[in-house]
């Protein structure tokens, strides 16, 4: 029995180890094939790599003298008529669109071809307008070299003026095109529609579904939310400079030169009784050649050099002739005078963005006669607001042809992509102007429920931190707390060294440490309002912090908070200075404490210009005053400064673990402030002499409970 249970053992050991060699072998053979595997993968890829890659979609060659020439036969098929009712529903195929981001379209540009008849006789020419248009949408941020890819299909057919090209070669052409598809997604752009006599206000070519960028629309022809209304280009306005003159000699000028009858007849009577309106016509040559730069008055025949005379009108008439919109229009723009226009259905350029309301006055055909008084009726403050928005709006979107383009290329992507469309004031307002837009639409009074979080920076002080998580849960309305640790070298405490709270509690590591981290606008504040404080801001009591909040819930869009500063000039040095003294006016409430909308973290780490936020990061300093002036400046209003505590007074604190410690930190501030300034271009600080007091603050009560019992003394 002895020597059977040996031999078994034996056997069962030896199988044993046979069975640890076979896994010993099976995962030295796999990690063998895994490593040459990666070595052959490895290999492959750079031999492969090191043979040049040639891209199949490249990008279109404007330039090219050696087109390939394309004879159309005379029965080839026509591309079907325009609709006339499209919409991006029905029209349009936004799924397309996409493929170059979420909030960006793509066009492509079809290669030059030279168009010819079945004769081999050209039928369209190739302005320069038109190589200037595809050469903008070619180095744009829209551009794609990939036509499958492609939310817009531009044809590299002239279609500008009606006038030099075969309405129905064109079409045809258009048909031929190999992504036409009855015209969905392509863009034909148009600048002199119709012919005589009739001047149709769109292209008469057969477009389809196509989107029409085109001048001269009026009501009927335009399809509103659609097609995109641009200005007829005018060579004399791109050679006018920005110069004026000292003061506006005429209060009212007409030069243009194709004012139908009945309207000429009536300005022609008020010239003639009336000194405030200079009505000029072409001038009478010796021979019947007009000179286009030579304008001479009804009345005397005094001549005058066009189109400098249009800087010396405050108003210039922009009246409808044979085509609704004139290239006058761009001439009296570039020359800063404010544009009266008679055209009771024009469909003015960039209309759905651009608010023309702003820049000119729209006077009804039929009261033409009524013109002088109606301008008189204009103030001259009214008068100064058209003048200087005029010129910032020629500049920004009709000053050159790549402007325009650019601009009718934007809104076309705005429709397609409406989450990404800026807001009316970024179009129409600028902030040289009116100044920046409060972002915020809150009611009169914030809700209180939601109630704050509050938003901790602080490096190492442990101690002083859980102090003041200790102190902030005890007030009612905290929401959470948010813990921003700006020590990369040492790991915040673990969660088992924090206070047992009853709050929400999170913190946040961050990458650099950098005063701005605490403005960050961090995902987690879900509330509207948020208190940012400093890790050693310990002595303020639950009652002076609910009542701070309640302020900030009747000023929202302000910061609102406990220490409070000032700006003075300094005439000795010329320059602004950081004060901190004990007064009673203030233009500044630090953020080492205060509350304020979360909406301005974002705007600080945004919108904010990068410079000052650049200064703070590397100096260390000046956050806080950053921040009061990036409020200031948008709302253009002073902060709220709360309750009677004027100076914070830490006991628990050594002065030298204070920044304020350093004997640089006043003047470093004084800098900041001047810094600021001048990086604004003014100082958007506002000074004010006001303070929020609770009701019955430190009166005899007489038995009546004070609402906020532990408001502190000085």
């Amino acid at each position: 029995m002895a020597s059977e249970s040996l031999i078994k053992t034996s056997k069962y050991t030896k199988y044993t180890s046979y069975k640890k060699i076979s896994y010993r072998s099976f995962f030295v053979g796999l990690l063998l094939f895994i490593v040459v595997s990666l070595l052959f993968i490895v290999m492959f890829n750079a031999y492969s790599g090191s043979s040049p890659r040639t891209d199949f979609h490249e990008p279109v060659n404007l330039d090219s003298t050696l087109l390939e020439v394309v004879n159309l036969k005379s029965d080839a098929r026509l591309s079907s008529a325009r609709v006339s009712n499209c919409t991006y529903w029905d029209c349009f195929n936004v799924y397309r669109c996409g493929r170059g981001g979420h909030d960006k379209i793509t066009i492509y540009i079809y290669p030059l071809k030279d168009y010819r008849t079945e004769s081999g006789t050209p039928f369209s020419q190739f302005s320069k307008e038109f190589y200037v248009i595809l050469d903008t949408i070619r180095h744009s941020k829209y551009y794609t070299s990939n036509p499958e890819e492609a939310c817009l299909l531009v044809p590299s057919i002239d279609t500008l003026n009606q006038h030099s090209f075969s309405k129905k070669h064109v079409s045809q052409a258009l048909h031929s095109l190999k992504y036409w598809n009855d015209g969905e997604n392509h863009l034909i752009f148009n600048m002199l529609p119709g012919s005589a006599p009739n001047y149709n206000s769109v292209i008469d070519l057969n477009t389809g579904k196509a989107i029409i960028a085109g001048a001269g629309f009026d009501t009927w022809s335009f399809r509103y939310g659609f097609d995109i209304s641009i200005p007829v280009y005018s060579h004399t306005a791109e050679k006018i400079d920005s110069s004026q003159p000292d003061q506006k000699n005429y209060l009212i000028i007409s030069t243009q030169l194709n004012i139908p009858k009945h309207y000429l007849e009536v300005l022609q009577n008020i010239a003639s009784s009336s000194n405030d309106l200079l009505l000029l016509d072409k001038c009478k040559m010796d021979s019947d050649r007009i000179d286009y730069s030579k304008r001479c008055e009804y009345t005397t025949g005094r001549m005058f050099s066009y189109p400098d005379v249009l800087k010396e009108g405050m108003f210039c008439l922009v009246i409808c002739s044979a085509r609704l919109t004139q290239a006058v229009l761009m001439d009296v723009l570039a020359s800063q005078c404010i544009p009266i226009v008679i055209a009771d259905s024009v469909v003015m350029p960039f209309n759905s963005h651009v608010d023309w309301n702003r820049i000119s006055l729209f006077v009804p055909e039929d009261n033409v006669k009524n013109i002088v008084k109606i301008v008189h009726s204009v103030s001259k403050e009214r008068r100064g607001e058209l003048y200087w928005q005029l010129r910032w709006v020629y500049d920004k979107y009709f000053a050159s042809i790549e402007k325009m383009t650019l601009t009718a290329l934007e809104i076309i992507n705005e429709k397609v992509f409406p989450l990404a469309a800026r807001m009316y004031e970024d179009w129409n307002m600028p902030e040289h102007i009116y100044g920046p837009v409060n972002p915020l639409f809150l009611p009169v009074t914030a809700p209180k429920a939601p109630g704050f979080t509050a938003v901790i920076l602080t490096y190492d002080r442990v101690d002083s931190l859980f102090t003041l998580v200790k102190k902030l849960v005890r007030t009612p309305s905290l929401a959470k707390i948010l813990v921003v640790w700006n020590n990369q070298k040492k790991p915040p405490p673990p969660s088992s060294e924090w206070p047992v709270i009853n709050k929400p509690l999170k913190v946040i590591r961050t990458k650099e440490n950098k005063l701005s981290n605490r403005f960050f606008p961090y995902d987690e504040i879900e509330t509207e309002c948020q208190l940012t404080i400093d890790d050693d801001i310990v002595m303020l009591t639950p009652d002076e912090l609910e009542f701070g909040f309640d302020v900030w819930r009747e000023f929202p869009d302000r910061i609102v908070g406990f220490p409070s500063r000032l700006h003075v000039w300094d005439n000795v040095t010329n320059s602004w200075r950081y004060h901190s003294e004990w007064t009673n006016q203030i233009s500044m409430v630090l953020t080492g404490a205060a509350f304020h909308h979360k909406i301005w973290s974002w705007y600080y780490t945004y919108k904010m210009p990068a410079e000052i936020r650049h200064w703070v990061d590397d100096n260390f300093n000046c956050e806080d005053i950053a921040m009061n002036f990036l409020v200031a400046n948008v709302t253009r209003k002073p902060p709220i400064k709360v309750t009677p505590r004027k100076k914070f007074k830490c006991p628990e604190c050594t002065n030298t673990e204070m920044l304020s410690a350093d004997a640089r930190h006043m003047s470093q501030r004084s800098a900041c402030v001047d810094r600021f300034a001048a990086v604004y271009g003014h100082m958007a600080l506002q000074a004010v002499e006001f303070r929020a007091d609770p009701l019955q603050y430190r009166e005899p009560t007489a038995g009546v409970p004070q609402l906020y019992p532990e408001i502190g003394a000085l």
